[in-house]
């Protein structure tokens, strides 16, 4: 027998706050369910071991069930049991034997286990979750904790960077700073050592302007994983949407959170979040009920109309947040903004953002989400930047998305890789790429910063693994290899992984340089994945979700030092001309000295053949954009030759006041800067890229 919980003090509290607000003399509780008949709070015992009270709520406005306790502090450890009907096949799946997460909380005291007494159904019946469990999971469940009350963001004030500086370098906490040697060995892998002077001299350094973190809210590791010795690297297994994911904070705790973010502000860095608010750790209807699932089934996610039992799994994650629910959408709203006004965040990358703007009659551009991002005054301030798909009907939205928000462009990286490997037929996209995909974004106001360019990124082959590897190596991940994308446009340039031999070593450090110039000489907004100026390898694994070892983390000690300035070159040559980073889009249209903004050339200087299949090379004219006026304009020739001979270009006439500098080459990344003093006759390797600017003629 289990000793009575004592009788708990409480009144009817307040609706419109969501959470645990502390006011100076208690605590107050609302949580939101449409279809519960009753919510109780229970409290524990510091440890979290012992269950010290528990009482329902006492009070009900709409869906919003509500109480106050006098009295009560910071720090108290609580959670929630929900009762109502467990009927699947109606979408309810109510048990009050498990412990409910606040969807609110800002902390948890515990860990998440996998355990099957999470399970809110009844394992032993014949047709599994046809009847509910009775085992209690209170043991088995981290404990929500009372916060202090919010403080304001009072750091370094958001560096507000123009999308058209922007270079985002995209990151793990862990992986990018587990091994660094300039990183105090108590803060390596921790939240802290993002503000440390190595990791920020290293951002500095090579010009990035905005880091973006990948998920860092409180996740789960999934059961199957844990079975295998392995964890949930990545962390796009959310619950707690206003938590820190607790295995990443250092000595600081939350704290350390924000003094890092301080530090990269003055640094002049924004820092971006990945957040995943398409799917939930609870899976699909064999999973856990720890939050959503028990608190409101039927509101939380989307379920299938034909029968409520199963979930609607447009994530191919289980299940689906129904984020068009009002209250749902409201708990989003409500997080978002948390992280920007008391964590200091400047913008979100959504995961499979498509599932946000999905309604229930499709993706729609004026649906709920994104209204309330719009008309938002924290938020419409944000950087936003989707990954446009998701695995639902209609789910590929590419271009389809807000104005003012970027765009993951997978053309973008899958062109690049095919150009640059000799695919046939990939020049005349290559050609558009590198002015913004104009193709896809130019469309309702949009601007060339909504293509986010990039040719890897943290799901895929790194950069060096594009060149090393034809074919994924994914066994370490227990799946017999069967697991991650079997697309990868990658070559290995002679010999699959590892090789001695000089000749590939060197093919493949020019095609990395070529892929490297290909993102940051294009119009848009440059992405880079954490790593890839330093050779980071991944030995041919496309999918580290569940490595968090030296697989995923970056190896700083066997950086390449000469991809590493080649990098920092590219970034500053697109810093310092304003001609490579467009406001508008270029489409050949004549400026005020009657000269077109962009114009192609064949390397001969004669006009391009876009139909030839075969077409491997050409010339690409940019000045300053009709929008400009002449005295802030520029002029940039980019040579590309993909084929696997040497050729010669021919460079347009660049005026009688401006003469060509050759300052950049992918087949000579040591050679400094020199004038043109032959126009006619430019050498370009075979499979290389070359850069000339226009400058004044010099007396």
């Amino acid at each position: 027998m289990h000793e009575a919980a004592p009788i708990l003090s409480i009144v009817a509290g307040d609706h419109t706050r969501l959470g645990a607000i502390f006011d100076g003399q208690g605590v107050n509780f609302a949580v939101f369910s449409a279809n519960a008949t009753k919510i109780e709070l229970c409290l524990f015992s510091p440890d979290g071991q012992r269950e010290t009270a528990r009482v329902a709520l006492p009070d009900r406005t709409g869906p919003v069930w509500h109480g106050y306790v006098p009295g009560l502090k910071p720090g108290t450890l609580y959670g929630y049991r929900a009762h109502g009907p467990y009927e699947p096949d109606r979408g309810h799946r109510f048990n009050p034997k498990k412990l409910l997460a606040d969807p609110y909380a800002r902390a948890f005291h515990g860990e998440w286990r996998a355990a099957k007494e999470t399970l809110g159904y009844d394992i032993a019946m014949p047709e599994r979750d046809a009847g509910p469990s009775q085992v209690d999971s209170a043991a088995f469940v981290p404990k929500s904790i009372v916060p202090e009350p919010d403080m304001p963001w009072s750091g370094t004030p958001a560096p507000r960077r123009s999308w058209s500086e922007t270079v985002i370098y995209e990151a793990h906490v862990k992986g990018l700073t587990q091994l660094h040697p300039d990183v105090p060995e108590n803060l390596r892998g921790t939240y802290e050592a993002l503000g440390c002077d190595a990791i920020i001299a290293h951002l500095s350094d090579l010009g990035v302007t905005a880091l973006e973190l990948l998920p860092v809210h409180a996740f789960l590791d999934d059961g199957f994983l844990v079975e295998r010795g392995l964890t949930n690297y990545w962390g796009y297994n959310s619950l707690g949407f206003f938590a820190l994911e607790p295995r990443y904070l250092g000595p600081n705790g939350v704290d350390g959170f924000r003094d890092a973010v301080d530090r990269l502000h003055a640094a002049g860095i924004e820092v971006i979040l990945d957040v995943v608010f398409n799917h939930t750790a609870e899976g699909d209807h064999r999973g856990p009920t720890l939050s959503f699932r028990g608190l409101d089934n039927a509101a939380y996610y989307a379920l299938q109309a034909s029968h409520a039992r199963y979930y609607v799994n447009d994530t191919g994650c289980g299940n689906t947040v129904a984020v068009h629910h009002p209250y749902v959408l409201r708990m989003v709203l409500d997080s978002l903004r948390y992280w920007v006004t008391v964590m200091g965040i400047d913008g979100f990358r959504f995961d499979l953002a498509t599932t946000l703007g999905r309604e229930q009659h499709g993706f729609d551009l004026r649906g709920g989400f994104f209204d309330a991002i719009r008309q938002d005054p924290v938020l419409s301030r944000c950087k936003m930047i989707a990954e446009p798909w998701d695995i639902g009907p209609g789910g590929y939205q590419l271009g389809g998305f807000p104005a003012d928000w970027g765009e993951w462009n997978d053309r973008f990286r899958d062109t690049t890789r095919k150009f640059w490997r000799g695919d046939a037929h990939a020049a005349r996209e290559l050609a558009g790429n590198l002015l913004g995909t104009a193709s896809i974004f130019d469309h309702s106001g949009r601007k060339p910063y909504s293509s986010i360019n990039f040719v890897a990124a943290h799901d895929g082959f790194t950069l060096a693994d594009v060149t090393r590897y034809r074919e994924k190596h994914n066994e370490a991940n227990g799946e017999s290899n069967a697991d991650g994308h079997g697309h990868n446009l990658s070559d290995n340039c002679g010999v699959e992984g590892d090789t001695r031999d000089a000749a590939i070593l060197a093919r493949r450090a020019q095609r990395a340089r070529n892929l490297l110039a290909t993102v940051f000489l294009s119009q848009g907004t440059p992405m880079l994945l954490a790593g890839d100026e330093l050779g980071r390898t991944q030995r041919g694994n496309n999918n580290t979700y569940c490595q968090d070892n030296e697989t995923s983390w970056i190896n700083w000690a066997d950086a390449d030092s000469g991809l590493l300035d080649f990098a920092k070159r590219l970034i500053a040559l697109r810093r310092d001309n304003t001609v490579l980073r467009q406001g508008h889009y270029l489409h050949g249209r004549l400026r005020q000295d009657e000269l077109p903004d962009v114009a192609w050339y064949s390397l001969k200087g004669g006009a391009l053949n876009w139909r030839d299949s075969s077409l491997d090379g050409f010339c690409l004219l940019i000045r300053g954009g009709v929008e400009s006026t002449l005295s802030q304009s520029g002029m940039v020739v980019i040579v590309v030759n993909g084929g696997a001979s040497d050729k010669c270009a021919m460079l347009p006439d660049p005026g009688s006041e401006q003469q060509w500098e050759r300052v950049l080459d992918t087949a000579a990344p040591t050679v400094p800067t020199a004038i043109v003093t032959e126009r006619h006759r430019q050498p370009v390797a075979a499979h290389s890229l070359v850069v000339f600017v226009g400058t004044q003629v010099t007396a």
